[in-house]
């Protein structure tokens, strides 16, 4: 397989979603980008860490693949670029976005966790209308265990779409013995609120199993295979917290 440098004109595409109802306002359709630095305890798409993982694609032919839908898509909802990290890929990724919102009048949604935030200028930005900001842990010993990498840069990404004006969707997955204590939801719904207006809401998404397989088949090692799915009244609780500083919680 030839391994194509990451530019503007060719990236790494791991999947597309067509209609999907969970990533952005709407029903969406969904690029899933190849690569990721994080190696999250809980990742459901492992298999999308690779950075060549996936097929490459010219940005004419990933402009393509929404074609057919654009029409629908800009009464219905929208385009999403997720991952993997799409930030890995920024220069294609920024192209990509450009070229939807200029032919097609798209909304457009970057699903990231904000490490590589400083690979977008505030130029880049400006094609995304939403930011799906995940935030894996408020406390940065956690968040480094639980990612591998530290988490002040998502946090000073966050203040950057703060000072843009930027819509930001915040998610956070809710693990049973990881995530899912009072004081550290506390502690993660007080940035939240203290980001004022642009957080529009938080997603609370409970932890699930989906991904054990995924995990099994790269002969990787899943620590988490007896961790439970949180109960609906765990989940509620913490919406409960977040709701509690006035923010929208789903």
């Amino acid at each position: 397989m030839t391994h194509h440098p990451n530019t503007a004109e060719t990236g790494w595409l791991h999947s597309v979603e067509t209609g999907a109802a969970v990533d952005g306002p709407g029903l969406r359709f969904v690029y899933f980008m190849s690569g990721c630095l994080f190696r999250c305890l809980y990742c459901h798409n492992p298999d999308t860490w690779q950075p060549h993982g996936g097929r490459a694609v010219t940005l004419d032919e990933a402009v393509a693949e929404v074609a057919p839908y654009a029409g629908f898509l800009r009464m219905a909802g929208g385009v999403t670029v997720s991952g993997g990290e799409p930030l890995m890929q920024a220069p294609f990724v920024g192209a990509l976005l450009r070229r939807l919102k200029d032919e097609f009048g798209l909304h457009t949604a970057l699903d990231t966790q904000g490490y590589l935030g400083t690979k977008a200028d505030d130029r880049w930005l400006d094609a995304v209308d939403l930011v799906l900001l995940d935030i894996k842990h408020a406390d940065p010993e956690q968040y480094e265990r639980i990612t591998a990498r530290p988490l002040q840069p998502t946090l000073d990404f966050a203040h950057r779409l703060v000072a843009l004006g930027k819509p930001i969707w915040l998610r956070y997955v809710l693990v049973p013995g990881l995530t899912d204590a009072a004081p550290d939801v506390e502690r993660l719904a007080d940035i939240a609120a203290s980001l004022g207006p642009v957080v529009q809401r938080v997603e609370v998404l409970p932890f699930h199993q989906m991904g054990a397989g995924k995990w099994r088949a790269l002969g990787l090692d899943y620590r988490l295979a007896d961790t439970p799915t949180p109960s609906p009244e765990q989940v509620q609780h913490a919406r409960g917290i977040f709701a509690a500083r006035g923010l929208l919680a789903t």
